[in-house]
Protein backbone atom coordinates (compact mmCIF):
# COMPACT_ATOMS: atom_id res chain seq x y z
CA UNK A 1 0.00 0.00 0.00
CA UNK A 2 1.53 3.41 -0.83
CA UNK A 3 1.98 5.98 2.20
CA UNK A 4 0.38 8.29 0.19
CA UNK A 5 -1.22 10.41 3.56
CA UNK A 6 2.13 9.83 5.49
CA UNK A 7 3.99 11.92 2.27
CA UNK A 8 1.37 14.78 2.41
CA UNK A 9 4.00 17.52 3.46
CA UNK A 10 5.92 16.29 0.18
CA UNK A 11 2.24 16.88 -2.14
CA UNK A 12 1.46 19.99 0.25
CA UNK A 13 5.07 21.42 -1.10
CA UNK A 14 4.85 20.48 -5.08
CA UNK A 15 1.31 22.39 -4.77
CA UNK A 16 2.31 25.38 -2.95
CA UNK A 17 5.38 26.12 -4.83
CA UNK A 18 3.06 25.34 -8.42
CA UNK A 19 0.42 27.62 -6.68
CA UNK A 20 2.91 30.09 -5.35
CA UNK A 21 4.29 31.07 -8.88
CA UNK A 22 1.22 30.72 -10.36
CA UNK A 23 -0.12 33.67 -8.54
CA UNK A 24 3.11 35.27 -8.58
CA UNK A 25 3.26 34.93 -12.47
CA UNK A 26 -0.65 36.25 -12.13
CA UNK A 27 0.32 39.45 -10.00
CA UNK A 28 3.47 40.42 -12.51
CA UNK A 29 2.26 39.29 -16.22
CA UNK A 30 -2.13 39.15 -15.58
CA UNK A 31 -3.84 36.95 -18.49
CA UNK A 32 -3.65 38.55 -22.01
CA UNK A 33 -7.46 38.93 -22.74
CA UNK A 34 -9.04 38.12 -25.91
CA UNK A 35 -11.35 40.45 -27.82
CA UNK A 36 -14.18 38.12 -26.14
CA UNK A 37 -13.55 40.13 -22.94
CA UNK A 38 -11.73 43.57 -24.23
CA UNK A 39 -13.91 43.72 -27.70
CA UNK A 40 -12.95 43.31 -31.38
CA UNK A 41 -13.53 41.75 -34.74
CA UNK A 42 -13.45 38.00 -34.95
CA UNK A 43 -13.96 37.47 -38.91
CA UNK A 44 -13.42 33.61 -40.51
CA UNK A 45 -12.11 33.52 -44.06
CA UNK A 46 -12.69 30.94 -46.24
CA UNK A 47 -9.94 30.53 -49.31
CA UNK A 48 -10.36 29.10 -52.67
CA UNK A 49 -7.09 28.59 -53.60
CA UNK A 50 -3.92 28.89 -51.74
CA UNK A 51 -4.11 29.88 -48.13
CA UNK A 52 -1.71 33.07 -47.06
CA UNK A 53 0.54 32.96 -44.59
CA UNK A 54 0.03 34.93 -41.43
CA UNK A 55 2.62 37.05 -41.56
CA UNK A 56 1.64 38.42 -45.49
CA UNK A 57 -2.12 38.86 -43.85
CA UNK A 58 -0.34 40.90 -41.23
CA UNK A 59 0.94 42.90 -43.57
CA UNK A 60 -2.07 43.63 -45.65
CA UNK A 61 -4.05 44.59 -42.53
CA UNK A 62 -1.26 46.75 -41.23
CA UNK A 63 -1.34 48.31 -44.83
CA UNK A 64 -4.98 49.63 -43.72
CA UNK A 65 -3.77 50.61 -40.34
CA UNK A 66 -4.67 47.42 -38.42
CA UNK A 67 -2.47 46.37 -35.79
CA UNK A 68 -1.86 43.71 -33.32
CA UNK A 69 -3.81 40.94 -35.67
CA UNK A 70 -4.02 37.20 -34.33
CA UNK A 71 -4.22 34.64 -36.89
CA UNK A 72 -5.71 31.21 -36.70
CA UNK A 73 -5.87 28.90 -39.24
CA UNK A 74 -8.65 26.26 -39.13
CA UNK A 75 -8.66 23.01 -41.16
CA UNK A 76 -7.38 23.22 -44.48
CA UNK A 77 -8.40 26.53 -45.78
CA UNK A 78 -9.74 28.65 -43.52
CA UNK A 79 -8.16 31.96 -41.57
CA UNK A 80 -9.90 32.88 -38.36
CA UNK A 81 -9.12 36.66 -37.49
CA UNK A 82 -8.91 38.66 -34.42
CA UNK A 83 -8.45 42.28 -34.29
CA UNK A 84 -9.45 45.72 -33.44
CA UNK A 85 -13.28 46.94 -34.06
CA UNK A 86 -13.83 48.34 -37.43
CA UNK A 87 -16.42 50.20 -38.72
CA UNK A 88 -18.72 48.46 -42.20
CA UNK A 89 -16.93 50.81 -44.56
CA UNK A 90 -13.47 49.57 -43.21
CA UNK A 91 -14.69 46.09 -43.76
CA UNK A 92 -15.75 46.59 -46.95
CA UNK A 93 -12.20 47.90 -48.31
CA UNK A 94 -10.72 45.60 -45.81
CA UNK A 95 -11.97 42.84 -48.08
CA UNK A 96 -11.40 44.42 -51.45
CA UNK A 97 -7.44 44.74 -50.89
CA UNK A 98 -7.92 40.75 -49.06
CA UNK A 99 -9.32 40.01 -52.36
CA UNK A 100 -6.37 41.76 -54.47
CA UNK A 101 -3.25 41.04 -52.02
CA UNK A 102 -4.07 37.07 -52.44
CA UNK A 103 -5.52 36.88 -55.99
CA UNK A 104 -4.46 33.63 -57.41
CA UNK A 105 -1.61 33.53 -59.89
CA UNK A 106 -3.65 31.28 -62.65
CA UNK A 107 -5.16 34.64 -63.85
CA UNK A 108 -8.42 34.03 -62.03
CA UNK A 109 -10.59 37.15 -60.48
CA UNK A 110 -10.05 37.98 -57.65
CA UNK A 111 -13.93 37.85 -56.34
CA UNK A 112 -12.82 33.60 -56.90
CA UNK A 113 -10.12 33.87 -54.17
CA UNK A 114 -11.73 34.32 -50.60
CA UNK A 115 -15.43 33.61 -49.21
CA UNK A 116 -15.38 35.34 -45.84
CA UNK A 117 -18.10 33.19 -43.89
CA UNK A 118 -18.62 35.04 -40.44
CA UNK A 119 -18.04 38.68 -39.32
CA UNK A 120 -18.89 39.83 -35.91
CA UNK A 121 -18.13 42.57 -33.82
CA UNK A 122 -17.90 42.64 -29.97
CA UNK A 123 -17.57 45.99 -27.95
CA UNK A 124 -15.90 46.92 -25.04
CA UNK A 125 -19.25 47.25 -23.12
CA UNK A 126 -20.07 43.56 -23.89
CA UNK A 127 -16.42 42.38 -23.41
CA UNK A 128 -16.66 43.61 -19.68
CA UNK A 129 -19.79 42.49 -18.73
CA UNK A 130 -18.90 39.01 -20.17
CA UNK A 131 -16.15 39.16 -18.21
CA UNK A 132 -18.11 40.16 -14.85
CA UNK A 133 -20.38 37.36 -15.42
CA UNK A 134 -17.65 34.88 -16.47
CA UNK A 135 -16.48 35.73 -12.43
CA UNK A 136 -19.90 35.02 -11.23
CA UNK A 137 -20.24 31.87 -12.63
CA UNK A 138 -17.14 30.66 -11.58
CA UNK A 139 -18.14 31.78 -7.97
CA UNK A 140 -21.35 30.60 -8.15
CA UNK A 141 -20.16 26.81 -8.82
CA UNK A 142 -18.16 27.13 -6.09
CA UNK A 143 -20.40 27.69 -3.68
CA UNK A 144 -22.92 25.02 -4.99
CA UNK A 145 -20.29 22.31 -4.73
CA UNK A 146 -19.36 23.35 -1.06
CA UNK A 147 -23.34 23.50 -0.36
CA UNK A 148 -23.86 20.07 -2.26
CA UNK A 149 -20.88 18.18 -0.35
CA UNK A 150 -21.58 19.52 3.36
CA UNK A 151 -25.32 18.02 2.41
CA UNK A 152 -23.84 14.74 0.77
CA UNK A 153 -21.67 13.99 3.46
CA UNK A 154 -23.77 15.61 6.51
CA UNK A 155 -24.26 11.62 7.91
CA UNK A 156 -20.72 11.58 8.36
CA UNK A 157 -19.79 13.89 11.22
CA UNK A 158 -16.72 12.07 12.96
CA UNK A 159 -14.01 12.68 13.33
CA UNK A 160 -14.21 15.47 10.39
CA UNK A 161 -17.37 17.70 10.14
CA UNK A 162 -19.25 17.33 6.94
CA UNK A 163 -19.08 20.96 5.74
CA UNK A 164 -14.99 20.37 6.07
CA UNK A 165 -15.42 18.10 2.75
CA UNK A 166 -16.72 20.67 0.74
CA UNK A 167 -14.03 22.90 2.70
CA UNK A 168 -11.38 20.55 1.68
CA UNK A 169 -12.73 20.30 -1.96
CA UNK A 170 -12.67 23.55 -2.92
CA UNK A 171 -9.40 23.87 -1.60
CA UNK A 172 -8.67 21.21 -4.53
CA UNK A 173 -10.30 23.24 -6.84
CA UNK A 174 -8.65 26.30 -6.58
CA UNK A 175 -5.62 24.20 -6.63
CA UNK A 176 -6.79 23.12 -9.84
CA UNK A 177 -7.87 26.50 -11.19
CA UNK A 178 -5.51 28.45 -9.92
CA UNK A 179 -2.12 26.48 -11.89
CA UNK A 180 -3.82 26.31 -15.07
CA UNK A 181 -4.40 30.17 -14.86
CA UNK A 182 -1.04 30.55 -14.02
CA UNK A 183 0.24 28.59 -17.10
CA UNK A 184 -1.95 30.54 -19.31
CA UNK A 185 -0.25 33.72 -18.23
CA UNK A 186 3.00 32.52 -18.63
CA UNK A 187 2.18 31.54 -22.50
CA UNK A 188 0.29 34.76 -22.66
CA UNK A 189 3.12 36.77 -21.26
CA UNK A 190 5.62 34.89 -23.84
CA UNK A 191 4.09 33.50 -26.53
CA UNK A 192 0.63 35.75 -26.98
CA UNK A 193 -1.91 33.36 -25.62
CA UNK A 194 -5.23 35.01 -25.16
CA UNK A 195 -8.12 34.39 -22.59
CA UNK A 196 -11.58 33.88 -24.35
CA UNK A 197 -14.81 32.31 -23.39
CA UNK A 198 -13.51 29.06 -24.44
CA UNK A 199 -11.14 29.52 -21.75
CA UNK A 200 -13.56 30.04 -19.16
CA UNK A 201 -15.91 27.21 -20.48
CA UNK A 202 -12.89 24.82 -20.26
CA UNK A 203 -12.53 25.97 -16.09
CA UNK A 204 -16.10 25.22 -15.43
CA UNK A 205 -15.70 21.46 -17.15
CA UNK A 206 -12.63 21.25 -14.85
CA UNK A 207 -14.26 22.29 -11.68
CA UNK A 208 -16.92 19.45 -12.91
CA UNK A 209 -14.62 16.87 -13.68
CA UNK A 210 -12.03 17.86 -10.54
CA UNK A 211 -15.04 17.42 -7.72
CA UNK A 212 -16.46 14.55 -9.26
CA UNK A 213 -12.92 12.72 -8.99
CA UNK A 214 -12.95 14.02 -5.14
CA UNK A 215 -16.40 13.01 -4.29
CA UNK A 216 -15.25 9.43 -5.30
CA UNK A 217 -12.85 9.48 -3.19
CA UNK A 218 -14.52 10.87 -0.43
CA UNK A 219 -17.50 8.48 -0.87
CA UNK A 220 -15.08 5.82 -0.14
CA UNK A 221 -13.71 7.62 3.22
CA UNK A 222 -17.17 7.73 4.07
CA UNK A 223 -17.76 4.05 3.68
CA UNK A 224 -14.73 3.25 4.98
CA UNK A 225 -15.46 5.33 7.49
CA UNK A 226 -18.29 3.01 8.56
CA UNK A 227 -17.03 -0.21 8.72
CA UNK A 228 -13.63 -0.51 8.94
CA UNK A 229 -11.79 -0.31 12.15
CA UNK A 230 -8.38 2.19 12.80
CA UNK A 231 -7.46 5.59 12.66
CA UNK A 232 -8.90 8.24 10.75
CA UNK A 233 -5.20 8.66 8.80
CA UNK A 234 -5.02 4.73 8.44
CA UNK A 235 -8.65 4.69 6.97
CA UNK A 236 -7.83 7.61 4.47
CA UNK A 237 -4.88 5.97 3.30
CA UNK A 238 -6.62 3.02 3.00
CA UNK A 239 -9.57 4.50 0.54
CA UNK A 240 -7.29 6.55 -1.60
CA UNK A 241 -5.00 3.64 -2.50
CA UNK A 242 -8.91 2.10 -3.01
CA UNK A 243 -9.64 4.83 -5.91
CA UNK A 244 -6.45 5.38 -7.40
CA UNK A 245 -6.09 3.01 -10.33
CA UNK A 246 -9.07 3.71 -11.19
CA UNK A 247 -9.10 7.57 -10.84
CA UNK A 248 -5.71 7.14 -13.01
CA UNK A 249 -7.49 5.11 -15.45
CA UNK A 250 -10.33 7.34 -15.56
CA UNK A 251 -7.91 10.48 -16.14
CA UNK A 252 -5.65 8.69 -18.60
CA UNK A 253 -8.38 8.02 -21.46
CA UNK A 254 -9.74 10.98 -21.30
CA UNK A 255 -6.29 12.86 -21.87
CA UNK A 256 -5.40 10.62 -24.87
CA UNK A 257 -8.47 12.09 -25.99
CA UNK A 258 -7.56 15.38 -25.43
CA UNK A 259 -4.53 14.67 -26.74
CA UNK A 260 -5.51 13.42 -30.12
CA UNK A 261 -7.74 16.88 -30.39
CA UNK A 262 -4.81 18.78 -29.41
CA UNK A 263 -2.52 17.71 -31.57
CA UNK A 264 -4.68 16.47 -34.64
CA UNK A 265 -7.72 19.03 -34.08
CA UNK A 266 -8.20 22.42 -35.27
CA UNK A 267 -6.40 25.62 -34.28
CA UNK A 268 -8.94 26.97 -32.79
CA UNK A 269 -9.58 24.90 -30.19
CA UNK A 270 -6.10 24.15 -29.31
CA UNK A 271 -6.12 26.83 -26.34
CA UNK A 272 -9.35 25.02 -25.00
CA UNK A 273 -7.99 21.91 -25.39
CA UNK A 274 -5.02 22.67 -23.49
CA UNK A 275 -6.91 24.15 -20.18
CA UNK A 276 -8.63 20.81 -20.26
CA UNK A 277 -5.16 19.00 -20.64
CA UNK A 278 -3.75 20.60 -17.88
CA UNK A 279 -6.90 20.73 -15.69
CA UNK A 280 -7.91 16.83 -15.65
CA UNK A 281 -3.99 16.40 -15.07
CA UNK A 282 -3.77 18.68 -11.83
CA UNK A 283 -7.69 17.60 -10.90
CA UNK A 284 -6.56 14.07 -10.66
CA UNK A 285 -3.48 15.03 -8.75
CA UNK A 286 -5.53 17.02 -6.17
CA UNK A 287 -8.16 14.30 -5.81
CA UNK A 288 -5.37 11.99 -4.81
CA UNK A 289 -2.52 14.14 -3.77
CA UNK A 290 -4.38 17.56 -1.93
CA UNK A 291 -7.90 17.05 -1.22
CA UNK A 292 -7.57 13.90 1.52
CA UNK A 293 -4.64 14.78 3.31
CA UNK A 294 -6.08 18.43 3.70
CA UNK A 295 -8.89 16.09 5.67
CA UNK A 296 -6.43 13.86 7.78
CA UNK A 297 -4.05 17.62 8.20
CA UNK A 298 -7.30 19.26 9.91
CA UNK A 299 -8.54 16.38 11.86
CA UNK A 300 -4.78 16.30 13.23
CA UNK A 301 -4.68 20.02 14.15
CA UNK A 302 -8.06 19.65 15.85
CA UNK A 303 -6.43 16.49 18.22
CA UNK A 304 -3.94 18.52 19.02
CA UNK A 305 -5.86 21.65 20.25
CA UNK A 306 -7.93 19.12 22.53
CA UNK A 307 -5.05 17.65 24.07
Amino acid sequence: MIPIIRLRKLWFAISGILFLGSILSLAVWELKFGIDFTGGTIQEIHWKYERPTGDALRATFKGKGIDDVVVQNSGERDTILRFKEIDETKHSDLIDQLKYDFATKGGGATEDVLVEQSFSSIGPTIGNELKTKSYYALAIVLLAIIIYIAWAFRRVSRPVASWKYGVAAIIALLHDVVIPTGVFSVLGHFLGYEIDILFVTGLLTVLGFSVHDTIVVFDRIRENLLKREGSFEEIVNFSVNQTIVRSVNTSFTVMLVLLAVYFFGGESVHNFTLVLILGVFFGTYSSIFIASPILVLWHNLKQRRSR
